[in-house]
């Protein structure tokens, strides 16, 4: 990796405008980010961003989440398996079955805030999707088993996902990670009470359509994140993201719902307390973590 550059070649991102309030990165990949992890999060920090939820998608990255959680106070991790590695984990049933009982032991840790990121990606030919459905509906009773909030990753695959949470019934608590339906999409999610994130993909040009969803919602059902080091908001497109960076979404998000900004942290803030509970007190995961 050249020095300063993430894995992908790109320069690091211009630090945003600190926020008037202090907001959160409702998800992100924190051990895909090139630099200390000190470093990325003071700058966070520094915009207003205090606390950060970081994302497993495997089992290795799982329980880099929970350790780096019980490291660091203002992190909180999310683990699953990534609907793109459900045919590359498990070989067998009996290997699948081991793999989810690890994820469950993790989803009962007091630092582990959600289930995620878990659901249906019919974009990328990765895993077929009956196979894609199968985890889905082991990680929708993981959840609701811990009683965490669902987050979902959901690309292609509008229909199938609600379908599926309506036939298990979800969790209490339902999050639409990098939501990117549209806005019939969207308010179909807020009558059933589910929560949507929005990334920096709020603030793409081309995103007119995103834009009318996060129009349509109660501002109490939406939530802002970075997916860093994917997804970089304007104006920091093709440079790399972080933590940091989702106080430009923030801001796109205010101006969508018309609100304050500062008004609009507050909002994300209490929105967040509701979905994932109050902040977990620093400590260690678990003896096995």
């Amino acid at each position: 990796m050249t020095e300063g550059k993430d894995q992908y070649g790109r320069p690091p991102a211009r630090d945003p405008e600190p926020l008037p309030g202090t907001a959160f990165d409702g998800h992100c990949h924190l051990d895909l980010l090139p630099g200390p992890l000190t470093d990325v999060l003071a700058r966070a920090a520094a915009a207003g961003i205090s606390r950060v939820i970081t994302v497993g998608c495997d089992l290795p990255s799982s329980y880099w989440a929970v350790t780096c959680a019980a490291d660091h106070p203002e992190v909180g991790a999310a683990v699953a398996i990534h609907p793109n590695e459900t045919s590359r984990v498990a070989a067998t049933p009996a290997e699948r079955d081991a793999v989810l009982a690890e994820i469950a032991e993790l989803a009962a840790l007091p630092r582990v805030l959600a289930v995620g990121e878990t659901g249906l990606d019919y974009y990328w030919d990765d895993a077929p999707a009956k196979l894609q459905q199968e985890w889905f509906r082991a990680h929708i009773a993981i959840a609701k088993q811990a009683g965490k909030p669902l987050m979902i990753h959901d690309r292609d695959a509008h229909q199938d996902v609600l379908d599926i949470l309506a036939a298990e019934g979800p969790p209490e608590q339902v999050i639409f990670h990098c939501f990117s339906g549209d806005a019939a999409m969207a308010a179909r999610c807020a009558e059933a009470g589910y929560v949507l994130s929005f990334a920096g993909t709020l603030t793409f040009a081309n995103a007119a359509q995103l834009r009318e969803a996060a129009a349509v919602i109660p501002a109490e059902l939406a939530l802002v994140e970075t997916d860093a080091p994917f997804l970089t908001p304007v104006p920091n497109r093709g440079k790399s993201n972080s933590p940091a960076q989702v106080a430009h979404t923030l801001r796109a998000l205010a101006a969508i719902k018309e609100l304050d900004v500062a008004e609009l942290c507050a909002i994300i803030e209490a929105t967040g307390e509701r979905v994932f509970g109050p902040w977990p007190a620093p400590g260690p995961a678990s003896r096995s973590a």
